[in-house]
């Protein structure tokens, strides 16, 4: 059956195409009348005209159906019905024309419904496999960022493992903070793969997460600035910067202010050229000491930065600013 209704849609794609039909299968239908009226009794002015107007309104439409039921009820009225070879009306004349048009006109009617009902049930079933498709590629992404994240969690681990052998005594600090980043970096899936974000400004979700982050360190008196254009990322680059900033503000939040003391996080992102962006972090807190060498820090968060930093094509840049706080820019692919 679809295989019919597939070859009928290149007939109803072309309405040339479809009229041709139209007018070879009333051609046809005539002659074939035409042959066999020495063989067939009275009364079957019709016979072989029905065939033609199903076969073409199933084929091409309803448009070269009313065409060639319009031929071959003239046709017939002509050749067929008494008086014959005129377009003479009398009673029984007008009663078989009137049979015609309602027999026709209902075939063509039911014909049409169906069509309609098929592309109908069509366009649902391309919708269903669409949305089956895009579940599935959902589903197999959400497969890869678990996956990536559990590789995360191990490294985390793994560092804090580390930790832990060269000063044993740290124990429990590595444990909290390990506890802490879990937190956020669950609290960030959740965002990502919350249905109500996906249409968010990337600005509005950046300002959400430092909210959240502001919120889980008790710091009530920092104020997070994001300015940010309206960039799309896919939601692995988006995952990782957003780990990425929560290391960052993270870091500021514990090291940039005085204990109780406000001050301001800026978060910016910017598209230098079509292959790449640049996101900086800065505060107006303290500054860094005199004495601070970036390539030499070794602290676990810097390492984490640094490692999300390379997962995203980039590199990370301190921007020590004495008496005015400290930044942070990070140029990475986009």
């Amino acid at each position: 059956m679809h295989r019919i209704i597939d070859f009928g849609a290149a007939f109803r794609r072309n309405p040339w195409l479809g009229y041709a039909l139209s007018l070879s299968a009333f051609a046809a239908a005539l002659m074939l009348r035409l042959q066999i009226d020495d063989t067939l009794p009275p009364g079957f002015p019709y016979l072989t005209f029905f065939p033609a107007v199903i076969v073409t309104t199933f084929l091409a439409g309803l448009r070269p159906g009313l065409l060639c039921a319009a031929l071959s009820g003239l046709a017939s009225w002509y050749f067929f019905i008494a008086p014959f070879y005129s377009f003479g009306l009398d009673a029984p004349s007008a009663l078989a024309l009137a049979f015609y048009v309602f027999i026709v006109g209902v075939d063509m009617a039911l014909i049409h419904f169906m069509h309609v009902a098929a592309l109908r049930l069509r366009a649902e079933q391309d919708v269903t496999a669409g949305l089956y498709a895009q579940q599935r590629v959902m589903f197999q992404e959400l497969q890869h960022r678990v996956a990536n994240n559990m590789a995360f969690v191990a490294s985390l681990l793994h560092l804090q493992k580390r930790r832990v052998k060269a000063d044993p005594e740290s124990a429990s600090v590595a444990l909290d903070e390990a506890q802490r980043r879990i937190e956020i970096m669950s609290r960030v899936h959740r965002r990502l793969y919350d249905p109500t974000s996906a249409d968010r400004h990337v600005g509005q979700y950046f300002q959400d997460l430092c909210s959240d982050l502001i919120e889980a360190t008790g710091s009530s008196n920092i104020v997070c600035l994001v300015d940010m254009q309206a960039i799309r990322l896919d939601i692995d680059r988006l995952m990782t910067l957003s780990l990425l900033v929560t290391e960052l503000v993270t870091n500021s939040l514990k090291h940039a202010f005085d204990a109780g003391g406000g001050g301001t996080i800026t978060l910016t992102l910017d598209r230098l050229d079509a292959d790449s962006l640049a996101l900086t972090v800065s505060d107006n807190g303290r500054g860094m000491p005199a004495d601070f060498e970036p390539a030499k820090t070794k602290g676990l968060g810097t390492r984490i930065a640094q490692g999300l930093a390379g997962q995203l094509g980039g590199a990370i840049e301190m921007l020590a600013r004495p008496a005015q706080g400290t930044g942070t820019r990070v140029v990475f692919q986009g």
